[in-house]
């Protein structure tokens, strides 16, 4: 049901805002000045707040503010910024004139009262008992940047942002502090501007984080353990990640902000392949008569035919002030950008607006919220990619002739009648051009939030927020009727080539709506203050759309879009209820406590399973504080931190599959999709789907983690040197996977089961040293570190003998999986034969370790051997002003990861080339260490080392200052994913799941940047 009140309701609120705030405005002045640093440059983004008001500003790109309708008399402005000592100026205002105030500030590396973004409201970084670790815009990674989550990569001990390629928006495998389940979501959940939004994607976007505009974030809040986490219950075992965008404040004068980049992109590493001279020498060599015979003339390089120079423009304008009183930011990107591989590209237009009017004497803050995108996407198929290392690099790209004609001029390997040869693959540079597979997707996120300072009762607070985040998903799949690989050799004739193209398409619609509410009491009593609050959850994800056909063919010339069968659409809503509390104590500044305890409710388990009960505890001793170190010059902060609390788990799904997900303890009937069809129609031309009976489990409940952690929090030289210690313990119970049942019970062999526990031990180290201060040149670095071992600890269910759930689907042979779930072994290792070498180090073919004795190599003689996660992840950044330069630089590096290379393992053999009589494929180079003649797909020897140092960005700026007259600019150079260390022989050693199979190869990035303040 509609409520068109609300937006009534709200109109008059605003309205009666500005009423509110435009009084007695004749009795005002203005104050402007100038933020600078120690050496006399301006700090852009300080804030400028009047003392006893909600008038403010933050400085332009070079340190000026403006502040306008200041009540006249003697005030106090208080002027900061992250990374400096606050200042407090004495000004006096006179009415219709403006006062002059300057401020410098000094050096400090972090600020312990500034305000830190926690779970339902903000709390003095010296008093947060949990681990909770902060990155701002003055710390984000630069360059080109597409999805929100890589301006925080290497910057955050504990936190793994791992993308899954190189194309743009590609999805991203983000985990803190490791893995949270076997099969359920085990990613964070994000919180933007207080709304939890929804994290399992849309159809039509690869990454659901692609849809928001890097530039309009402020800061990242991390929350890594559960006494931060709990707060968020049901949905936080995988961390929870704090997005704060950026918004105007009261009394500031209107400025418009223009940040543009443009870039462009090369492929950084690819596959590796024998040159045309050395396949045309090994096919002679170890090839029969026939297959050398089908070489053709020309020297095609196929990688460097599918993949390009790609270019990118990025342009964000902003407009930030104070209307009326009512703080406003109103800002417009528009993003370009090309995937370097040959038709990839992504295009994303977005907007946001943000408006923070006080009415009641300032005892009504109104926080309105929206961020809106259009996203459009055209993809390529990744498996088309990989086909470029293989394809035969002696054939042409286009060929003569009418047997090619059909083929769009493209060269295809054919038999004498023209049709396609049998597992031949297809051109890849008209595969490519040949589909066309596009969406656009479309999201609003918003939220408008009331917080109430009730009248008469100080310190009671009253906070209600409605928030919405809506998708859109709509795309299609078509092929030219040219297409190699939808040739239909039964229509094949001569007045009918037999092409006859391909069309697909979805539609998709998802709605999350929320409700939260709650009341906060905060008060000091003697040298102890006190904070508890209490609330309420609702909130409902819904996705619905039509169901299409899954095929339609033309049988004539081109691909016919006008039929249509109209069938059921599909729709499924979850829905969470909740009950939240948290009290927070600080004795003399010295003992600190947070106790919070959630309840939550799902619609995803049965009655009698869906309720679960989060509680967490976190202590603190500000040691730093106690007399014997109160004068203490060494330490300028000393705190101990201990915390425990519970998180759980519930977003199930299989393979995207939401239905699964939503009612998988449901019995339900679904479509069967393209794999069950009844063809009707003319020669069977339509395919039309039926339902089918589903399995499912009325005993799944949630997942549980129970997390310990405790913490040390260091300071020294006056904060110039800060270093975070933690070291926690994770244990996840009643773990969700999809597991075989027996057959033929309960409709199907697989389902979703709470199966076994699974632990995961760490520590994490984050230091940040301020090396150098003088009047020209400073240096500031940043290093942290994190080690995590992880192990499943119990699996029920287990029968004598049983080695684990098997997964990770490789190729060489149906149903072949290289990973496994065992007890005792981290999650997803590697289930390989231990290979035998001969005296030279070379692996002898077929020939492994056979451990029973048995001559029989099998499950028994396997050994589970390495895991696709590092155990150890390290960040470095530095930043470095020499007057009005600046040269920064991020590093991050991986130990202890392995992958499995699939593609050496399928084409570094000699029966890749000898496949067939008609065509032979390019081979993988490793075959020249192996000399094997057949796939040895379970041979340890692919389980390769995937250590790494990546330079993730190298940047170089230039503050110009003054241009134009009031106009200030700075000037940057960027550059991404400049370089790679690491002995891994693959694509890419970056892979989410560790199996190295059609990667996407990663772009390396060379971008220009102008940002300019009017």
């Amino acid at each position: 049901m509609k409520h068109p009140y609300l937006a009534k309701l709200l109109f008059l609120l605003l309205l009666a805002g500005l009423g509110f705030s435009t009084r007695a405005q004749t009795q005002t002045g203005s104050v402007s000045g100038k933020v600078l640093d120690g050496k006399g440059a301006g700090i852009p983004g300080a804030t400028v707040l009047v003392e006893g008001t909600t008038l403010g500003s933050s400085s332009n790109v070079d340190g000026t503010f403006n502040i306008t309708n200041v009540p006249a008399g003697p005030h106090n402005l208080t002027i900061s910024f992250v990374g400096y000592t606050s200042a407090r100026i004495p000004v006096t205002v006179v009415a219709g004139q403006n006062a002059s105030a300057d401020a410098t500030l000094g050096e400090n590396t972090t600020q312990l009262a500034e305000a830190v973004v926690v779970g339902y409201g903000t709390q003095r970084r010296q008093d947060i008992t949990g681990a909770v670790a902060t990155v701002d815009a003055k710390q984000f990674v630069q360059g080109q940047v597409t999805n929100p989550e890589q301006l925080i990569q290497g910057k955050v001990a504990g936190v793994s942002i791992t993308t899954a390629g190189g194309a743009p928006g590609t999805g991203t495998t983000i985990r803190i502090r490791g893995n949270s389940s076997l099969n359920a979501n085990s990613d964070p959940l994000y919180v933007i501007d207080g709304v939890p939004v929804d994290k399992e994607g849309v159809s039509g976007a690869s990454n659901p984080l692609s849809l928001i505009n890097p530039s309009d974030i402020e800061t990242f809040t991390v929350l890594k353990d559960a006494s931060a986490t709990a707060i968020y219950g049901n949905r936080a075992s995988g961390g929870v990640i704090l997005i704060t965008t950026k918004k105007g404040l009261k009394g500031e004068k209107l400025r418009v902000e223009l940040n543009s980049q443009v870039g462009v992109s090369t492929v950084a590493r690819r596959y590796e392949t024998l040159s045309t001279d050395e396949f045309r020498s090994l096919i002679k060599a170890n090839g029969s008569a026939s297959q050398y015979a089908t070489l053709g003339t020309a020297n095609t390089n196929w990688q460097n035919e599918i993949f390009r120079t790609a270019g990118t423009y990025d342009n964000t304008v902003s407009l930030i002030g104070s209307a009326a009183n009512v703080p406003f930011r109103v800002s417009y990107g528009n993003l370009y950008q090309e995937g370097i591989v040959i038709t990839n590209k992504l295009k994303r237009n977005s907007g946001s607006v943000s408006l923070s009017p006080t009415l009641l004497d300032n005892h009504l803050r109104i926080d309105v919220n929206a961020k809106g995108s259009i996203v459009d996407n055209r993809f390529v198929d990744y498996g088309t990619v990989a086909t470029a290392a293989v394809y035969d690099p002696t054939q042409p790209v286009r060929a003569e002739g009418a047997g090619f004609a059909r083929y769009g001029g493209y060269y295809q390997f054919t038999n004498s009648a023209g049709q396609p040869l049998g597992n031949a693959p297809g051109n890849p540079v008209a595969s490519l051009n040949n589909t066309n597979n596009t969406s656009t997707v479309k999201r609003l996120i918003g939220n408008v939030q009331f917080d109430y300072k009730v009248h008469g009762i100080e310190g009671l607070r009253a906070n209600l927020n409605l928030g919405l985040d809506a998708s859109r998903g709509r795309g299609n799949n078509i092929i030219q009727p040219t297409d190699f690989g939808n040739y239909n050799t039964a229509a094949a004739a001569a007045t009918n080539p037999g092409l006859n193209g391909n069309y697909s398409q979805y539609s998709q619609d998802k709605d999350m709506k929320l409700l939260e509410a709650y009341l906060a009491y905060g008060k000091q009593v003697g040298g102890t203050k006190f904070d508890v609050q209490g609330g309420y959850a609702y909130q409902t994800f819904t996705y619905q759309g039509p169901n299409f056909l899954p095929y339609r063919f033309d049988r004539t010339t081109k691909v016919n879009e006008g039929d249509v069968l109209t069938l059921p659409n599909y729709y499924g809503k979850l829905v969470l209820l909740s009950y939240f509390g948290r009290a927070t104590a600080n004795v003399k500044d010295k003992y600190l406590l947070t106790a919070t305890l959630r309840n939550d409710q799902t619609s995803r388990f049965r009655d009698g399973y869906r309720s679960g009960l989060f509680p967490a505890l976190g202590l603190a001793w500000r040691v730093k504080n106690e007399d014997f170190l109160k004068d203490n010059n060494f330490f300028s902060e000393f705190k101990i931190r201990a915390g425990y609390g519970r998180t759980g788990q519930q977003d199930v799904n299989k393979n995207g599959d939401f239905d699964y997900g939503y009612y998988s303890t449901q019995p339900r009937y679904v479509l069967s999709g393209s794999s069950t069809t009844y063809p009707l129609g003319n020669g069977g031309a339509i395919l039309v789907p039926t339902y089918s009976v589903q399995g499912y489990n009325p005993l799944l409940t949630w997942e549980t983690t129970n997390t310990y952690n405790a913490g040390l929090d260091l300071g020294f030289l006056d904060n110039r040197l800060m270093a975070t210690v933690d070291v926690y313990e994770r244990l996840a119970t009643d773990l969700i996977a999809n597991v075989n049942f027996s057959a033929g019970s309960n409709f199907t062999n697989q389902l979703n089961a709470n199966i076994g526990s699974m632990r995961n031990r760490g520590v994490e180290v984050g230091l940040n040293y301020g090396i150098l201060r003088n009047d020209n040149l400073t240096w500031d670095v940043n290093l942290n570190g994190a080690y995590n071992v992880n192990k499943i600890t119990a699996l029920d269910r287990q029968t004598e003998g049983f080695a684990g759930y098997k997964v990770g689907g490789i190729g060489g042979g149906t149903g072949n999986q290289i990973q496994i779930q065992s007890v005792g072994y981290p999650i997803n290792s590697f289930f390989v034969s231990k290979q035998v070498y001969d005296s030279s180090g070379r692996p002898v073919e077929g020939v492994y370790v056979d451990k029973d004795g048995n001559g029989i190599i099998n499950d028994a003689d396997y050994d589970r051997y390495k895991q696709p996660a590092p155990l150890v992840t390290l960040g470095f950044s530095s930043n470095v002003v020499y007057k009005k330069l600046t040269f920064a630089f991020t590093l991050r590096s991986n130990l202890g990861n392995y992958v499995y290379n699939a593609n050496a393992a399928n084409l570094g053999n000699y029966a890749n080339a000898q496949g067939s009589t008609l065509f032979v494929n390019n081979l993988n180079p490793d075959v020249r260490n192996t000399g094997f003649t057949r796939q040895q797909v379970f041979s340890d020897y692919y389980v390769q080392n995937a250590s790494f140092l990546r330079a993730e960005n190298i940047s170089l700026g230039y503050n110009a200052g003054k241009v134009l007259g009031t106009a200030s600019l700075r000037i940057t150079a960027n550059v991404q994913n400049a370089f790679l260390v690491t002995k891994y022989k693959g694509v890419d050693p970056e892979v989410p799941s560790g199996i190295d199979s059609n990667f996407y190869p990663r772009a390396r990035t060379f971008t220009l940047g102008l940002a300019l303040g009017i």
